[in-house]
């Protein structure tokens, strides 16, 4: 695991390194960069993989206590990520966060080659669904947070809906979920930074990001769950739709992670797409 120091703090991130097409890849709430193991160790090989873990739930190293955590300042924080390593020719994959959407209008955006949005927020799905609802509620109320995840040290708790079991279709394997909630059961200042992000939730970010869209005269593919629970299937034909040059694939079988539930066929989808838009 590597670090960057950004503006907001210290980022933690994995690289693959290599002189492949370079692919940077993009967690949701309550994750770190391990969401996409399965999909890194298909593509590492051809591709050089950056994941990094955003600060939203899932990070060990908290952000400075003035930091803009709301999705627009995430946003700038992946682009000053992409100067900062001095990436260009990007293939830029999201799931589940959308804020990828705004991050291609804004300085660093630029970088970005080529988008793939994989079942994520977008419109007016913001906080998304239940699981989303549920913990933006709980950072409302003082303390609600901590007594939202406390529980999740339980491990059978992590597949109820309002947790992670309308998320993947599979439950993630303990260890690997272990590591995504360790940092908010024991941390304060990162149940702060997570706190931050639900509290600055406003709906018109999604809905301007996906306007954005309709600028991004670039390759762009949108791979959506056919059985998502949490993401609207609707949203990916959409987007697909607002895309100049987008091309939409649906995959059956998994629920939002699509990480987790078809890695190889995410990985397969990825792997064509670039080349293809070379």
């Amino acid at each position: 695991m590597r670090e960057v120091e950004l503006s907001a703090g210290t980022v933690e991130y994995e690289d693959t390194s290599g002189d492949g097409p370079i692919l940077v890849l993009l967690h949701g709430l309550a994750q770190n960069g391990s969401l996409w193991r399965n999909v890194v160790a298909d593509l590492r090989e051809d591709h050089r993989c950056i994941v990094p873990t955003l600060p939203l739930g899932g990070h060990r190293r908290p952000m400075r206590p003035d930091a803009d955590l709301s999705m627009r300042g995430l946003s700038r924080l992946v682009a000053e990520f992409l100067e900062r390593l001095d990436l260009r020719d990007v293939t830029l994959v999201e799931n589940d966060w959308g804020g990828a959407h705004l991050l291609v209008t804004e300085r660093g955006g630029e970088r970005v080659a080529r988008l793939v949005l994989t079942s994520c927020e977008a419109f007016d799905n913001y906080p998304p669904g239940l699981p989303g609802r549920a913990v933006w509620l709980a950072a409302k109320v003082p303390g609600g947070l901590n007594a939202m995840v406390q529980p999740l040290r339980l491990r059978p708790l992590r597949r109820l809906p309002f947790a992670f079991g309308w998320m993947s279709k599979r439950p993630v394997p303990d260890e690997v979920m272990d590591d995504w909630l360790r940092p908010a059961l024991t941390r304060s200042e990162v149940r702060r930074d997570l706190r931050k992000y639900l509290r600055a939730v406003d709906k018109r970010d999604t809905l301007e990001a996906a306007e954005q869209l309709r600028s991004f005269d670039r390759p762009a593919l949108v791979v959506w769950a056919k059985e998502d629970r949490v993401m609207p299937p609707d949203h990916g034909r959409r987007l697909a739709g607002l895309l100049p040059q987008g091309r939409l694939v649906e995959i059956p079988d998994s629920y939002t992670l699509i990480p987790e539930d078809q890695p190889k066929e995410l990985a397969r989808l990825i792997r064509g797409f670039v080349r293809d838009a070379q």
